[in-house]
């Protein structure tokens, strides 16, 4: 017998350190290669980790809520003597890769290994086979890291492979991710111990990055508020003829994609709002494409998945894009990609949304607008009383870099947009 230690893999981005969320694996377990093993969660994504190897679990390290660094070993696996060779013992300790989520190389492999001419049968395993295929590598060409020159999902990543996650797993490209913004999440108990009718609940994985970021947030970004109430009533119509022109069964419109719509039409006027701040360079990023982050709530918690060049879209194409984008947060299918680069955010409590809300802006980005529960009140109506749709708009803006008139402003246009929905669809036609 052989042992094999697998260390902490280097998950990109600067990652230093990650965070153990959850075991799925134990010591004594027998796990097959690509079978995943552990989630891990750095300050960038939730990421569930692949056996590199088959083998038997020795010894794990780290309990949920604890730090890993990166290098370090994870995970201890005993593998038959049949899968090692006897002239390669050094190639039991593995090395990080350079890509999310996948399973790294071990170190050790020599010069010679890395340059002989390979003679036989490839040693992988059948899923290594079919990424290496879909993404045109030939194995023969590439030096196995693994016991025995055995060939590694990392050793396809340093070859430059663009890999394709198998059914159930994760690849480079597919990570997967969780939520990253501010928003409710689900706090995960792991290790709580109760007594009476008290339990404790370790802040762990998601629950932790949520607090981080809530507080973070609310540290060091002055929230300005401001509400506003609109008169939807005519946007209903519209939105009730359309939705009634549609094919029985069809997917109807909700009032998201005509405020996503008309927000984009607002922020022509009030580009300093769609806007990402880099605190790092002390940088305002300013925008020309509006990418609209659409809080979604899912059964990992709020996630934000991302509908990109919002301003270049119809209607139509809004709604189906909304609808597919946060089909996928919920079905945790999302990649990164999807979940990260928007420029404001938009977040409604449907049913819920009560008549105001606070939302906590989304860094880096400026501004947040939310959409609260839209009902039918009496108000005066062209100098009578009468019962119209009304919707609140609760909106929190970046005060260190939007002033409060301007932010008021552009809720007021976006108001006037939506009051009147017509002049949604209407080029913008510069005053003489």
């Amino acid at each position: 017998m052989s042992q094999f230690v697998f260390k902490m893999p280097d998950l990109g981005e600067g990652t230093v350190e990650a965070e153990i969320v959850a075991w799925h694996t134990k010591p004594g377990d027998a796990v097959d290669e690509d079978q995943v093993i552990v989630e891990v969660m750095t300050d960038k994504a939730a990421v569930e980790v692949p056996a590199p190897v088959s083998g038997r679990v020795v010894s794990i390290t780290g309990e949920p809520g604890d730090k890993v660094a990166v290098g370090s070993p994870l995970i201890v696996f005993e593998l038959a003597a049949a899968a090692v060779e006897s002239s390669a013992p050094a190639a039991t300790v593995p090395s990080p890769v350079q890509a999310p989520s996948q399973a790294p190389a071990p170190a050790g492999a020599s010069a010679a290994a890395a340059t002989a001419p390979r003679t036989g049968r490839v040693m992988t395993s059948p899923a290594n086979r079919r990424r290496a295929r879909e993404a045109g590598i030939d194995l023969a060409s590439i030096a196995g890291s693994g016991p025995g020159g055995r060939i590694l999902r990392g050793d396809l990543v340093a070859a430059g492979g663009e890999l394709r996650a198998a059914a159930g797993h994760v690849s480079a490209e597919t990570s997967v991710v969780r939520s990253l913004v501010a928003g409710p999440g689900v706090s995960r108990t792991v290790g709580g111990t109760a007594s009476g009718e008290v339990t404790e609940i370790k802040v762990i994985g998601l629950r932790r990055l949520i607090a981080e970021r809530m507080s973070e947030a609310k540290r060091t970004i002055p929230h300005f508020a401001y509400v506003e109430e609109v008169d939807i009533s005519e946007l209903e119509s519209l939105r009730a003829h359309l939705n009634g022109t549609l094919p029985k069964g069809a997917p109807t419109l909700s009032y998201l994609p005509f405020v996503v719509l008309a927000l984009t039409r607002a922020l022509e006027s009030f580009p300093q709002c769609n806007v990402r701040y880099d605190a790092a360079r002390e940088v305002l990023v300013r925008h020309r494409a509006v990418h609209v982050g659409v809080a979604t709530q899912t059964p990992d918690g709020l996630k934000v998945p991302v509908v990109r060049n919002a301003q270049a879209l119809s209607l139509w194409e809004l709604g189906a894009e909304i609808r597919r984008v946060a089909e996928r947060a919920r079905s945790n299918k999302s990649t990164r990609d999807e979940l990260v680069g928007s420029t404001i955010t938009v977040t409604s409590l449907g049913k819920l949304g009560g008549i105001a809300s606070t939302p906590v802006i989304n860094a880096p980005e400026v501004a947040i607008i939310g959409l609260n529960k839209a009902v039918e009140r009496p108000v005066v109506h062209q100098g009578a009383i009468a019962v119209r749709r009304i919707m609140n708009l609760s909106s929190s803006f970046d005060h260190r870099f939007v002033d409060g008139y301007d932010a008021a402003a552009m809720i007021q246009l976006l108001k006037d947009l939506l009051e009147h929905p017509a002049m949604i669809f209407i080029p913008k036609v510069n005053s003489p």
